[in-house]
C-alpha cells in the first residue's frame, strides 16, 4: 500500500511485536519517538517492543536504548 491509497494520509497506530508489527488503526505513517519524523509504514524497520515506539533509522533506536539505559556501560580503557 502507498501513501496515498486505502488509509488516507494519517497517522497509524501499531502494536510492535518481535520482528513484525500489528496495525490497530490503519494510517499511512507514524511518527519516530524520537526525532517526531513521520515515517511511512512500508519504510517502518525500527521499534521498540518494550517501549512500543517506533524509530525512523538504526542511530535514532540507539539513542532510545540509550536514554532508556537499556545498554552496557562501556567503560574507557
Amino acid at each position: 500500500m502507498n501513501r496515498f491509497e486505502g488509509s488516507g494520509f494519517r497517522e497509524a497506530k501499531i502494536r510492535y511485536l518481535d520482528g513484525d508489527y500489528q496495525i490497530l488503526t490503519a494510517g499511512s505513517y507514524v511518527v519516530c519517538a524520537i526525532t517526531g519524523t513521520q515515517i511511512p509504514i512500508d519504510e517502518l524497520r525500527y521499534w521498540s517492543v518494550a517501549r512500543q515506539e517506533p524509530y525512523v533509522d538504526c542511530a535514532t533506536a540507539l539513542e532510545a536504548d540509550k536514554r532508556a539505559g537499556v545498554l552496557p556501560t562501556q567503560r574507557q580503557a
